[in-house]
């Protein structure tokens, strides 16, 4: 299966410039670039699913070159609803530098910064070179742009289609790249670009887009929308990772596997066979956390993850370590115990149960773990003896609320 007919088996190719594309994707040989602006210190989910097209692309004999927006992150480009808040320079710089340094350690490729090429442009320069060329009937065409106009867009968040038709010249001009990949969303600043390299030099360029990793409801991964996974193991440890792979959506999992991961066809064939004859092996899904995870973080993290995973399934929660307890309850707010406590008068201070009568029952009937271990004695007291390594105090109450004190 030749390039071209792989990205779109994948579900990678949504719109491309020109028929000529697909047999330059196959042949191999081209420059190209992918970007985003540093709008926060961490890619997240949705930058991986994107991001990765580089090294699908390097492996076929192309040449990325991933950019981080710090011009362009300073601007803002057009949300479809409203205007994106505005970042400051500082801000911008920091997570320039988070992002390039994230972006190495993961793709291995070079990143490169726009704000080194605008930050030398003008005002007059840029609306005698740049501006000149772009019709004011063109831009209001554009999706993004059409899509804003009944509530208002600014001549700032108008303009940002003039800066990335910009990268792309300067990067057309500056070191041969002639293709430019990106979300669905970024289409008409694509042809932007494109339009813009063939009327400053008289050649062709080259652009397509990806369809943006989405949930079932259709809604993105992104941190706009709210609980961003992200690539950074300090922001989404590696368990949390394995968890939001291990449950994504039945019926969604095959595409994320094309999406987000080097598994063959025949192996995804196979999987997707499994899906829909053994669903409830989710060797899908088990496939998805290991390949995502191992890429991302490394072999040994994987492992880790699985095996914080299958011991808090089992209930084993004193064979975990105090790191892997932290990363397992990251989302918990510890109660702080300074001396040792009755786990009747600990219940109710950290609200598990209303009153100590209610305690009582809990642990009556069984409902009330602590470490693993079923505590059946209304006496029993939490003391840092019976707290992992003196410390963790990890409370299950019924099958999966959790609860969580720590000794200082």
């Amino acid at each position: 299966m030749k390039l071209y007919d792989e990205l779109k088996w994948r579900g990678l190719i949504k719109d491309i410039s020109s028929p000529d594309l697909i047999e330059k994707l196959n042949e191999g040989g081209l420059t190209f670039y992918i970007g985003t602006d540093p709008t926060g210190d961490s890619m997240h989910i949705g930058h991986f699913s994107s991001f990765l097209i580089s090294k699908r692309l390097k492996e076929a004999g192309h040449h990325p070159i991933l950019l981080v927006g710090g011009a362009t992150g300073l601007i803002g480009d057009p949300k479809p609803t409203a205007e994106r808040s505005m970042i400051s320079k500082e801000e911008v710089e920091h997570n320039f530098s988070c992002l390039k340094k994230q972006a190495e350690e993961i793709f291995g490729f070079e990143v490169v910064n726009n704000y080194d090429w605008i930050q030398e442009i003008n005002c007059i320069d840029f609306l005698r070179d740049y501006g000149k060329y772009f019709n004011i009937n063109y831009m209001l065409d554009k999706d993004i742009v059409r899509r804003r106009l009944d509530t208002g867009i600014t001549y700032t968040e108008f303009s940002y289609m003039l800066l990335q038709a910009l990268d792309f010249l300067h990067l057309y001009e500056n070191r041969d790249c002639v293709m430019q990949v990106a979300g669905q969303d970024q289409w008409g600043n694509i042809t932007a670009g494109i339009d813009l390299i063939r009327k400053k030099t008289g050649k062709e360029a080259y652009g397509f887009t990806m369809p943006l990793l989405t949930k079932s409801d259709g809604t993105k991964f992104g941190k706009s929308e709210g609980g961003a996974i992200w690539l950074d193991r300090q922001k989404t440890t590696p368990y949390e990772l394995y968890q939001f792979l291990i449950n994504a959506e039945d019926d969604k999992v095959i595409d994320y596997l094309k999406f987000l991961t080097f598994l063959s066809v025949e192996e995804i064939e196979k999987l997707e066979k499994s899906c829909r004859e053994e669903p409830e092996k989710r060797l899908a899904h088990q496939a998805l956390a290991r390949e995502v995870i191992t890429f991302l973080h490394g072999e040994e993290a994987y492992q880790e993850a699985l095996r914080i995973s299958e011991t808090l399934f089992q209930g084993n929660i004193d064979q975990l370590t105090g790191p892997e307890i932290e990363d397992a309850f990251k989302g918990l707010t510890p109660y702080q115990l300074k001396d040792e406590m009755s786990l009747v008068d600990l219940l109710v201070q950290v609200s598990i149960c209303s009153s100590k009568r209610e305690a009582r029952e809990f642990i009556r009937t069984g409902s009330i773990h602590v470490n693993g271990k079923k505590i059946e004695d209304f006496d029993f007291q939490v003391t840092k003896n019976v707290a992992i390594e003196q410390k963790y105090i990890v409370i299950r109450r019924g099958k999966k609320k959790y609860f969580m004190a720590l000794f200082s």
